[in-house]
């Protein structure tokens, strides 16, 4: 798969997102948020005390766990920690593995606990698969940042969302309803059948294009496991199996990339509707050809620069994962804890022919 982005452009803030996330080991300067018995944390109700003055103490390591490597989406937010790390003089590092595994990230995890990472900050492959290895390092005194895709609550101290749930779901559906006269069948192309945030979008769209799109049929859902070739050969099948199609959803920027690919070379192209998330850089010649009407997502430079800040916040004591604690994330401004540990960017931003220029990322 190829990077959509050769040289990182300067961070903006546009609509947007973040998370990030850092091991904090016992012996960091500044201390850890929590207590000796560390299960506590944004979803398990911390009883540490926030002192929202406290100084993010120099040299914090942080590291970011994606989904995957070599992602060009996880690139770019990855890219937006690395900036905010060095922004309050931390160290930055980058593992994960090469396909999107849960079991794989388990031992990411494990290896950065023994090292003594202050933050990690991750986007978990499975909700409950990864808990035991970030309880462990959450009780060796690492925050734990989880961005794009949660863990259960219980397992990370914040959670950094890219926009609601909700607001992603629809805008989805509306967009795709607009462009099907809002009747016909539809196919979703996900990532891994166990993504949190994948599964909880489909579940939202489902719900709400029953209730405003009546006739609008959503026929089946197909994995791409966020690799490139497989999302193209389940794209090939889906229209293979369902000859009337109208639309494709893809909730992910790497399966809407292959998508567009088959149908840009295809009969297809033009007569089967797609929409879904992805990056303006990754999708702007099947916009310019035709291919592609509109797709949405959230700045993913600006997810990663949140989710850093976040980490450090948690690691400098300044919040503790509390429900309406306030931390200011550089050049993003303040943000605030909402329930269960969770922190919005923003609204997600819809993308065509007339704005895609606008946009380099």
């Amino acid at each position: 798969m190829t990077s959509f982005l050769t040289a990182r452009p300067v961070r903006r803030a546009i609509t947007g997102t973040a998370v990030a996330a850092v091991l904090l080991s016992a012996a960091a300067c500044g201390g850890t948020t929590r207590g000796d018995d560390d299960s506590a944390g944004g979803g398990s109700g911390s009883t540490a005390e926030a002192d929202p003055d406290a100084e993010i103490p120099s040299g914090l390591s942080v590291a970011f766990l994606p989904k995957q490597l070599n992602n060009p989406y996880f690139s770019v937010a990855d890219g937006g920690g690395e900036q905010a790390v060095g922004e309050f003089d931390g160290e930055y590092s980058e593992v994960g593995p090469s396909e999107a595994s849960a079991s794989s990230q388990v031992s990411y995890i494990n290896t950065l606990t023994q090292q003594g990472a202050d933050v990690i900050v991750t986007s978990a492959n499975d909700p409950n698969a990864i808990c035991s290895a970030l309880d462990q390092a959450r009780a060796a005194g690492a925050s734990v940042v989880t961005f794009d895709s949660d863990t259960d609550p219980e397992c990370r101290d914040v959670f950094i969302n890219q926009a609601t749930a909700e607001g992603i779901a629809e805008t989805q559906i509306d967009e795709m309803a607009d462009q099907i006269g809002g009747t016909g069948q539809v196919a979703i192309l996900s990532a891994t059948a166990n993504a949190t945030n994948q599964n909880t979008w489909i579940e939202l769209m489902t719900e709400y294009a029953a209730s405003e799109y009546p006739d609008m049929e959503i026929v089946t859902t197909v994995y791409g496991d966020d690799e490139d070739e497989k999302s193209f050969q389940e794209t090939q099948g889906l229209l293979q199996t369902y000859p009337d199609l109208a639309g494709i959803i893809s909730p992910t920027t790497v399966g809407i990339a292959a998508a567009a690919r088959y149908l840009s070379g295809s009969e297809y192209k033009g007569q089967v509707a797609l929409t879904g998330l992805g990056t303006p850089n990754q999708m702007r010649e099947f916009v310019e050809d035709g291919t592609v009407t509109s797709f949405a997502l959230w700045n993913p430079e600006d997810l990663g620069y949140l989710a850093a800040w976040a980490g450090a916040a948690l690691a400098a004591g300044q919040i503790t994962g509390e429900e309406g604690q306030t931390f200011t994330a550089g050049d993003l401004g303040e943000y605030t804890v909402g329930a269960d540990g969770e922190i919005v960017l923003g609204d997600p931003t819809v993308f065509n022919a007339d704005n895609i220029a606008d946009f380099d990322f």
